[in-house]
């Protein structure tokens, strides 16, 4: 217990007094989002010697709002902007350490991989065994590329009004959707649609947070909106993908997914008051702090930690409620809920061995807690 208060002591005064904590706060809980999303909506079903993917959105469409609460793309976006916007120093060093963080540590996850796909044949698992897994593994990382695009990009567009790369999305949805034009179309949204929430991000780095008359505009503007456009647009109640639906709000983005991630900076601005009163507890912010420093990490190895656990059950159990069947109603999401803990453990595990590459590509003198 000593060790551990002297932990909380150290990261709490290694952290620059100037530090706005409540970004660091938002960070975590956007990861702590993703991370639980996709552990609680991706099931991976046993049949026979393959594994394939499925969802329980796909038979359980009432449980779409859980798809509001945990698909917290925009946030990161906007945490994204607010951080980058805040840059010190030489652009092209700056660039080369934002970079570095992003795509080192995805090197030791594309050997482990490599390493795992190749023992996956040998060991003669199914095609489609290797393919769903695989695919789990490396959608997440369409995510770095369009960061790593808007990093780039940040002197360019950081006086560009979120307006205009809202109003793109539109048009983009009113060529495909209300024209009839091509589904390719749609690909503009992959930058423009993240654009938005980036975009604003830069323009609160500059201006500081908005008061809670505008954060409560922005909820009740784009929760409307979102509204409107799922009821009377057409678009899915789910904000995330759900396998064999006709239209995904998320690949690439919609104007639903877009005015949602609007409600979602509103709601970011109205907590950030709150997260810095309670991260101001030494013990409170020494948790937010590891997280952060080990953000990539848990982005990256989360789906490997949830495939470790249910591989694992798997050779040692057989097919366990929850892990290896079907989602088929509120038993299989109590049973997953039971497993959550075990891929938490593994994630933990992940990321002793592998948060190395991330702290290696951020070296600085006596600084703890990197943005």
């Amino acid at each position: 217990m000593a060790t551990l208060a002297e932990l909380v002591h150290r990261i709490d005064t290694a952290t620059p007094p100037g530090r706005d904590r409540a970004v660091d706060g938002l960070r975590a809980l956007a990861i702590a989002g993703v991370v639980l999303g996709h552990w609680l909506v991706t099931a991976l079903v046993a049949g026979g010697d393959t594994l394939r993917a499925g969802s329980p959105l796909r038979v359980m469409p009432e449980l779409a709002p859980v798809s509001w609460v945990l698909q917290t793309l925009a946030v990161f976006f906007l945490v994204g902007g607010l951080v980058n916007g805040r840059r010190r120093g030489p652009y092209g060093a700056w660039l080369k350490a934002r970079t570095a963080r992003l795509f080192r540590p995805v090197g030791a996850l594309a050997g482990v991989w490599a390493v795992a796909a190749g023992a996956m044949f040998v060991s003669g698992a199914e095609l489609e065994t290797v393919r769903t897994l695989g695919t789990l593994v490396v959608s997440p990382l369409w995510f770095l590329l369009v960061f790593a695009l808007l990093t780039a990009a940040t002197p360019l567009v950081s006086r560009l009004h979120p307006a205009w790369p809202l109003a793109a999305v539109a048009c983009a949805d009113l060529v495909r959707y209300g024209l009839g034009g091509p589904s390719w179309a749609g690909w503009v949204n992959v930058v423009a649609g993240w654009l938005v929430p980036y975009c604003l991000g830069l323009t609160w780095a500059a201006r500081g947070l908005p008061g809670r008359a505008a954060g409560w505009g922005l909820v009740a503007g784009g929760g409307l909106a979102t509204i409107g456009l799922v009821a009377w647009g057409g678009y899915p109640a789910a904000m995330v993908g759900v396998p064999g639906a006709p239209v995904s709000n998320l690949d690439p983005p919609t104007l639903a997914a877009v005015a949602f991630g609007l409600a979602q900076c509103g709601a970011a601005a109205l907590l950030a008051g709150p997260l810095r009163r309670l991260l101001a507890r030494p013990a409170a912010w020494a948790a937010v702090a590891a997280v952060n420093l080990a953000a990539m990490t848990v982005f990256l190895w989360h789906q490997t930690a949830m495939i470790a656990v249910t591989v694992a059950g798997l050779h040692a159990g057989g097919r366990l409620p929850g892990l290896h069947t079907a989602p088929d109603g509120l038993g299989w999401v109590a049973a997953r809920l039971a497993w959550l803990p075990a891929f938490a453990v593994a994630l933990a595990l992940c990321c002793l061995l592998f948060h190395t590459y991330e702290r290696s590509s951020v070296r600085a003198p006596r600084r703890r807690v990197e943005p």
